[in-house]
């Protein structure tokens, strides 16, 4: 009785409107069309409902085996990737901070596998990523220098005259 009270609730005029744009631009078969108007009617009265609680969500996989050595696993859909920030924010649209805050995990609870991070840090030090200039103008030169003066390039070109000194 409940679902019919609830469908009296959705003007029909609105279902029909929904229904012939959809049959307009899809081509749909007769036996389809009472199944697509009773499915229309339905999402038209749960609209104002309040949706599932968060306490009464359950995790794929367990929260210990999310975190494998070559892959980490989406607790929400069970999605393996070797990084979820981005599966996250465009399948479930969210941050990593709420992702974690769903599912009470801690801060530093890892969406990237292991085995990649590990891998991206060899290639980022290989490459002096995240080093400054700075830094590498402060230490000291690995080979010896030059016989030019400390501070000064070596020109190229002509050398200048020096000026002669009166004695």
């Amino acid at each position: 009785m409940a679902q019919g009270s609830a469908t009296t609730e959705v003007d029909p005029r609105l279902v029909t409107r929904i229904v012939g744009s959809y049959v307009q631009h899809h081509e749909i078969s007769v036996d389809e069309l009472s199944g697509l108007i009773v499915e229309v009617r339905r999402t038209l009265a749960g609209l104002g409902r309040a949706a599932p609680s968060e306490e009464g969500r359950s995790p794929a996989v367990p929260v210990r085996r999310s975190v494998q050595q070559d892959y980490v696993i989406c607790l929400d859909c069970g999605f393996r990737s070797k990084m979820l920030r981005r599966h996250i924010r465009i399948a479930h649209g969210l941050e990593p901070a709420a992702y974690r805050a769903r599912w009470k995990l801690s801060a530093d609870h890892p969406l990237t596998a292991p085995s990649y991070s590990a891998r991206r840090s060899t290639l980022a030090k290989q490459h002096d990523f995240g080093r400054s200039r700075r830094q590498e103008a402060v230490a000291p030169p690995s080979a010896p220098a030059a016989a030019t003066p400390p501070g000064r390039a070596k020109r190229r070109g002509r050398q200048r005259k020096q000026p002669s000194s009166p004695a």
